[in-house]
């Protein structure tokens, strides 16, 4: 008795014939009961729902359904995968369910929510599209489509966003080069944050300058420090006669007293052209933040080589800020950093002999 047959052979016999028509009857009576099994599983909540795909994909095999009957299994399928959060599963059944039955307003439902959500709008969209073909008034669909279309404004206004981000900070990283100024890598991020330099109109620099007080290690922030600002006029605010310090109960950080220094950094420290944008594209639309990479780490080890005992430098007041930050022995670490102490405090002949060191990054 022939049970399967060569495709496009005819059986021989009236008897072959009854036979592949009952098992085919068979087959769809199993398809069916499996189908049934697949919903009962799907009720019964998330627990059941890897069974409910068992039974789905044993209906499936059967080979035995319509197409429409079959691209209502692979829709159901395509069902239980979104739930459980399978979505390419969800989209690749939705798929073939479309191929059985290019109708089916549930298949185009589900292969337009898995691209969603697997923010693939352009095609969401076109799957939308076509299904509120089928059924113009269809809410689902309609719903689903105003989602994606905000989704799409959003991209766009983000894309928008990162391409200006991308080209002012390019601007500001050439206007660092032509500059001469060297960047290293960023020192006391707890405090400084993501701040960083602006470029403005004019084609001058403002930069957030850090002050830190070693002997204390405390700090002042100044927000906009003009390039072409003198220290004496930043330092004549912060240490006016009105405004004391609060932990300066010897009154030692009076403004006569104050000195501002840097420290000389040594050779191979400065952020290559590609890592200053990268770093200075932080907090921005276009951030990439996918870790750090080799150059940084290897920056940090050659950071701590060469550290050794601090060499300051001390800044002339009456020198603007773009003097100070160009010459050759200052690589600017993120942003300014300046250390403020007091000749008259006793800390400061331990600063002066290098004695004291920031702590290590």
């Amino acid at each position: 008795m022939a049970l399967w047959m060569e495709k496009g052979s005819e059986p021989l016999t009236e008897t072959e014939k009854a036979d592949l028509e009952a098992i085919a009857a068979l087959k769809e009576s199993a398809a069916f009961e499996f189908k049934e099994k697949g919903n009962q599983y799907v009720k019964m909540g998330k627990k059941h729902y890897s069974d409910a795909i068992d039974y789905y994909t044993r209906a499936i095999d059967q080979k035995a359904l319509s197409d429409s009957e079959t691209s209502i299994l692979f829709a159901n399928r395509a069902h239980v995968n979104l739930l459980l959060g399978n979505l390419r599963r969800a989209l690749t059944d939705s798929n073939e369910a479309l191929k059985l039955c290019p109708s089916n307003i549930k298949a185009i439902y589900r292969a337009a929510k898995a691209s969603l959500s697997l923010n693939m709008l352009a095609e969401a969209r076109e799957y939308c599209l076509k299904g509120l073909q089928f059924d113009p008034n269809n809410e689902d669909l309609k719903k689903l489509d105003r989602q994606i279309g905000l989704k799409i404004s959003e991209k766009e206004k983000h894309e928008a966003e990162a391409s200006k981000a991308v080209a002012e900070t390019k601007k500001l990283v050439s206007a660092i080069e032509n500059r001469g100024l060297k960047i290293g890598k960023a020192m006391y991020l707890e405090l400084t944050g993501l701040r960083k330099p602006v470029l403005d109109k004019s084609n001058i620099l403002h930069w957030p300058v850090l002050l830190l007080y070693a002997e204390v290690m405390s700090s002042d922030f100044i927000e906009d420090f003009c390039e072409t600002d003198m220290f004496s006029v930043h330092l004549d605010m912060i240490f006016s006669e009105d405004q004391p310090l609060s932990w300066d109960v010897e009154n030692n950080y009076k403004r006569e007293f104050i000195e501002l220094y840097y420290e000389q950094t040594g050779s191979g420290l400065c952020l290559s052209k590609e890592k200053l944008l990268h770093c200075l594209l932080e907090g921005t639309a276009a951030a990439h933040r996918e870790g750090v990479g080799d150059e940084e780490k290897d920056t940090v080890e050659d950071y701590k080589q060469h550290m050794g005992s601090p060499k300051w430098i001390k800044v002339n007041e009456r020198r603007t800020l773009h003097d100070v930050l160009k010459e050759p022995n200052f690589i600017i670490p993120g942003i300014p950093v300046f250390y403020v102490v007091s000749k008259r405090s006793s800390f400061y002949g331990k600063f002066k002999a290098g004695k004291w060191a920031p702590p290590s990054i």
